[in-house]
């Protein structure tokens, strides 16, 4: 892993799955960020999009959430330029495409969606320097990172 830490860009999805489950890998992500051992970034629209869907959809989870995202202190990305986000659609659905513009505007190391359908195109793959993979997926790469595992 080396000295600095892995830049995360947490997607939405992957963020609230972690706030959901208490035991899912999404959980052990943000545990991960909570703990300083990866760099945890979000956007703006993330967060915007987090916020609406907690207090419409699991308004018990608010207060969880924003303890939460206290303890983790991400760096928070301004959304991407119009410009940035138009660059993004021409390798990615454009629902996805600001998500994957504030990723490469955060110089992420890893992006981290819950659901990586539209992805995990080799337009998009090709298009970026990070890797794009599950919360399953990521802690799996973390753990291949420790020194002690082979």
């Amino acid at each position: 892993m080396g000295a600095s830490r892995w830049r995360v860009f947490l997607d939405t999805s992957a963020l609230i799955a972690g706030i959901v489950s208490a035991s899912g890998a999404a959980r052990e992500v943000l545990r991960l960020c909570e703990a300083r051992v990866v760099e945890p970034l979000v956007s703006r629209q993330v967060l915007t999009e987090a916020d609406r869907n907690l207090s419409g959809k699991l308004p018990a989870l608010v207060p969880d959430y924003c303890h939460l995202m206290r303890q983790m202190s991400p760096t928070v990305l301004d959304d991407p330029s119009r410009r940035e986000v138009a660059q993004a659609v021409r390798v990615i659905h454009h629902k996805d495409a600001p998500i994957l513009a504030a990723a490469i505007r955060g110089k992420a190391d890893y992006l981290i969606p819950w659901n990586t359908r539209h992805f995990q195109k080799t337009s998009v793959r090709r298009a970026v320097r990070f890797k794009i993979m599950t919360p399953g997926e990521f802690l799996e790469e973390f753990r291949r990172s420790l020194p002690y595992e082979s």
